[in-house]
């Protein structure tokens, strides 16, 4: 029997949506580092043999000094998704006429400047609600892949409001950044949406470890890391030990923090591990991926779910509410 798939992405979030995250004054100034990050993990997924579906914002489509570097991306051969328009990380509150507005506008300026209909979303910070999803249905999406099964959310939320400049008034919007405790509760396991008159839309969640539902995605990885590599790989290969276990295919998520340092990007001190150097990160996602495709094939997204939908019909847990 051949190894199960694993899915791949990275929410290609910019300098000025970390700004704009933590309450910085000029995150509106809209400064960017595409131009150092997006060649240099290029070369490192070309090194890797890896494709990956990279989530886009719509908002760095509308800049020209941007365009040669999504398309790049696009040329490369990998998949675009959609990461909204102004990716503000509490999509739950829009009404369904602002998704329908947030979606096609990101939607119309991520084609033009790749020449790629997006297939698949992802909402910011994981927030999600059945607006969206029937948004997304409506659309002609495949997939979304927003919700995040950790009972540790409220936590990473509390965390972060402690070290950012937000406002209170911002802090109350961002109220379901990084999920809620119930959150925790729902599937791993892709399943489908079920939606207003019978019409369905493909879930796939990013995988948090199966029974403890924590994190393991390359943020929290790098921030392991930062406390000893050996505890980061014994964690990760605990994870995939249970994955392997409940028969659960991860769909491993990257942002492009995981992979710059402070020595590559100036102005990020205020996020966790920008202290590690840039060499450093990518030294450590190469074992990390050197870990995953040991018992894995990695994939996109799209390649993950195009293969599931056709081979593995039997898999798919079509429910309406996910909850274990």
């Amino acid at each position: 029997m051949g190894k199960r798939a694993a899915s791949l992405s990275l929410d290609l979030d910019n300098k000025w949506s970390y700004m704009k995250n933590n309450g910085s004054d000029n995150w509106n100034e809209f400064q960017s580092y595409l131009d150092i990050f997006v060649p240099y993990v290029l070369e490192l997924l070309k090194e890797l043999d890896l494709k990956l579906t990279f989530f886009v914002v719509g908002q760095d489509a509308e800049f020209e000094k941007n365009h040669k570097y999504l398309k790049m991306i696009a040329d490369e051969g990998h998949e675009i998704g959609n990461h909204s328009f102004k990716h503000e990380t509490f999509l739950h509150l829009y009404t369904k006429e602002e998704l329908q507005v947030e979606i096609e506008k990101a939607h119309t300026a991520i084609k033009k400047v790749t020449g790629r209909d997006c297939k698949g979303f992802r909402g910011p910070g994981f927030t999600w609600s059945q607006e969206l999803f029937e948004v997304l249905e409506e659309k002609g999406y495949c997939y979304d892949s927003s919700t995040f099964p950790t009972i540790i959310g409220p936590l990473a939320r509390m965390y972060y409001f402690k070290t950012s400049k937000l406002t209170d008034e911002q802090k109350k919007e961002r109220k379901e950044l990084f999920g809620k405790l119930s959150d925790g509760f729902m599937k791993l396991r892709p399943y489908f949406w079920t939606l207003k008159n019978n019409r369905r839309l493909y879930e796939v969640p990013v995988t948090t470890m199966p029974l403890f539902r924590l994190p393991i995605h390359m943020t929290y990885l790098v921030y392991l890391s930062a406390i000893s590599e050996q505890l980061a790989f014994f964690y990760l290969k605990c994870a995939i030990y249970l994955c392997k276990l409940t028969r659960t295919s991860p769909h491993f998520l990257i942002h492009p923090t995981d992979l710059l340092g402070g020595d590559m990007v100036s102005g990020m001190e205020f996020f966790p591990g920008m202290q590690i150097a840039g060499h450093k990160k990518a030294a450590f996602f190469k074992k990390v991926i050197g870990i995953f495709s040991r018992h894995f094939t990695l994939v996109s997204m799209d390649g993950f779910v195009n293969g599931i939908l056709k081979t593995n019909k039997k898999e798919v847990n079509i429910n309406s509410k996910p909850i274990l």
